[in-house]
């Protein structure tokens, strides 16, 4: 069995993710670009995806299908099928295709019609870029912090202030941006909007180099100015609505970890059993083993906690998510305490997927580089490419402290 798909086998999946699993399996290994101009790969990997068909699973399909998405809605199985098995081969086509799902997500669940119909059916084909902008310089973690503001005109909205380490920045056609619309609410007083690339007053070239190259910049918003259409969700209701697209996108970050590190693990077996040491290969010793067993172990671990997070929230609606008309006051309140303990169960699974699976995949990799010994060190080498790439999972969408948090949190409230 195909060491990429064997875990479709678990009961975790339907047919149509294993499906998408096999087909995605026999596509992505002949897909090639050069990533050395991070902007224009990433560019060239949406496009690719659009074409392919894959970007349809970062949206719903909508009613008759006019929002172009692949499913009824978005499958957080599937989101992680795919980003597992894209972050394999690329972690940038990974982070290309998670940005469309994450950028969108917010038009996805709190959209009108027409702002639906006019972003998702071009994020499902690749022809619009999007981006989610909440952090700021001193609001990561703690979003009622943030200082961007929107006042309201009289025939719009004004924007000022700035967001950070936003993924896109500079190369995305539309920006879901959330900002203060009551300075003093906390996070109570948060509203999100949309704003289109070309808008007056946006500067979104102050480009941010990390150590694995991706496009992030630094937006400044001037007296921007925005049409009362461009407002997403409820006034004040943004703060529920990033924790809400974050939470849906959670897991698939741990899947994206996953797929990091079982490519560490293919490298390293693949080098193990070809490295001559001795008079034996390197996979001959008991140590390498013992490690091998290890990092196996680790990544199985982790996949174990991220499928079941993807299957809980894409199976364990809560009654009040799909309400049956309930007769009685009583039967009311004993569903709305069914609905917020099954979204808590929800979230907690999802933080423990992502703490845990990115926590591993970079156990896995930097043993992965250990046993490469110097090989593992050159710049170039895949293990070393890894060893970058997998740092930033365990801080962005939620640091590996703010999940523990939200674990423990639950367990004292248990």
């Amino acid at each position: 069995m195909n060491p990429t798909t064997a875990h479709l086998a678990l009961p975790f999946f339907d047919g149509v993710h294993r499906d998408l699993g096999q087909r995605l399996a026999e596509w992505i290994p002949h897909q090639h670009i050069d990533e050395r101009d991070d902007r224009q790969a990433c560019r060239e990997w949406v496009r690719l995806l659009g074409a392919h068909q894959w970007l349809r699973y970062c949206v719903p399909a909508g009613k008759d299908g006019v929002l172009g998405g692949a499913l009824d809605q978005l499958d957080s199985r599937a989101l992680v099928i795919l980003r597992e098995m894209l972050a394999f081969h690329s972690p940038l086509a990974d982070f290309a295709f998670a940005m469309q799902g994450l950028g969108s997500g917010a038009i996805t669940l709190a959209g009108s019609p027409e702002q639906q119909a006019a972003y998702l059916p071009q994020v499902a084909r690749g022809e619009k870029i999007a981006a989610f902008a909440l952090s700021e310089a001193d609001a990561g973690s703690d979003v009622g912090a943030m200082q961007t503001s929107a006042t309201h005109t009289g025939d719009g909205w004004a924007l000022n202030g700035s967001k950070t380490w936003i993924s896109n920045g500079g190369i995305a056609d539309f920006y879901v941006t959330f900002a203060k619309t009551e300075p003093d609410a906390g996070t109570r007083g948060i509203t999100a909007f949309i704003v289109d690339a070309p808008t007056q007053g946006l500067d979104s070239g102050e480009a941010i180099a990390v150590i694995s190259p991706h496009p992030l910049a630094t937006l400044k918003f001037t007296h921007c100015r925005l049409a009362d259409s461009t407002q997403l969700g409820t006034l004040h209701g943004g703060f529920k609505l990033a924790m809400q697209t974050l939470d849906i996108f959670r897991a698939s970050v741990a899947g994206a970890a996953l797929g990091m590190a079982r490519r560490a693990l293919a490298e390293a077996v693949q080098f193990a059993q070809a490295r001559k040491m001795f008079g034996q290969t390197l996979a001959d010793f008991q140590l390498t083993q013992a490690k091998l067993g290890e990092m196996a172990a680790l990544v199985d671990a982790a996949a174990l906690l991220t499928y079941r997070a993807a299957w809980m929230r894409d199976h364990h609606n809560a009654p009040g998510e799909h309400p049956d008309n309930a007769a009685t006051t009583a039967t009311t309140a004993i569903t709305a305490t069914t609905e917020a303990e099954g979204r808590r169960d929800r979230t907690v699974a999802a933080a423990m997927a992502k703490m845990t699976a990115t926590e591993n995949a970079q156990r896995v990799i930097d043993m992965a580089l250990q046993m490469h010994g110097g090989q593992g060190v050159k710049v170039g080498s895949k293990v070393e490419s890894l060893y970058r790439d997998i740092r930033s999972l365990r801080i962005y969408e939620g640091a590996t402290e703010v999940q523990q948090l939200i674990i423990g949190k639950a367990v004292l409230q248990s």
